[in-house]
């Protein structure tokens, strides 16, 4: 049986922010100020997040990257873009105003792509024996990785059996701006 990998790369966001605006791109204490504000607003999901969201969020990017490496990846920037593969509007619900933007997989460099099974915080963080829990993939991968456990926005869309909901892909370069933006 052939594995469909979806063709396109989904970036979900806050409309009057813009696409691609991240705290990783600023200092740890410009991005705790910049959380602090979204939680006074509490118009989204991000207001909910920890208080030590900011410097967990820079840790596990780092071992993202270092295990992407290690793998063959190629990352150009510090900190990746934050997509998933084929899309999961319910993301959109993350936000006041959600809106998404969609980019071909096949104009992206594959090396400067990672991929965990869900979002990179319970992909890297939980401990319950998944054997994908830990683990950062690269894009030759993919056709395994579904196969083995399926699109997570298919079997689990409604969020009943697992955190997984998506395939989130880390973009390490900013060649995606160009795209789009």
């Amino acid at each position: 049986m052939m594995i469909k990998v979806p063709k396109y790369l989904f970036h979900y966001y806050e409309k009057s922010n813009g696409a691609f605006t991240s705290l990783s791109s600023l200092t740890l204490i410009e991005a705790e100020e910049v959380l602090k504000n979204i939680r006074q607003k509490n118009e989204s999901f991000a207001s909910k997040r920890a208080d030590n969201y900011v410097g967990v969020r820079f840790e596990l990017e780092s071992k993202i990257r270092q295990c992407f490496i290690l793998k063959g990846g190629e990352p150009k920037t510090k900190f990746p873009h934050y997509m998933t593969l084929g899309s999961c509007d319910w993301l959109k619900e993350w936000y006041k105003e959600g809106d998404s933007v969609q980019i071909p997989l096949s104009i992206l460099n594959p090396k400067s792509i990672s991929f965990t099974y869900g979002d990179s915080f319970p992909a890297m963080r939980v401990q319950d024996g998944k054997p994908y829990r830990g683990q950062v993939y690269t894009f030759e991968e993919l056709p395994g990785l579904i196969e083995k456990y399926g699109l997570p926005q298919n079997w689990n869309f409604d969020g009943k059996f697992a955190p997984e909901r998506y395939i989130e892909a880390q973009v390490w370069d900013d060649e995606v701006l160009n795209i789009i933006l």
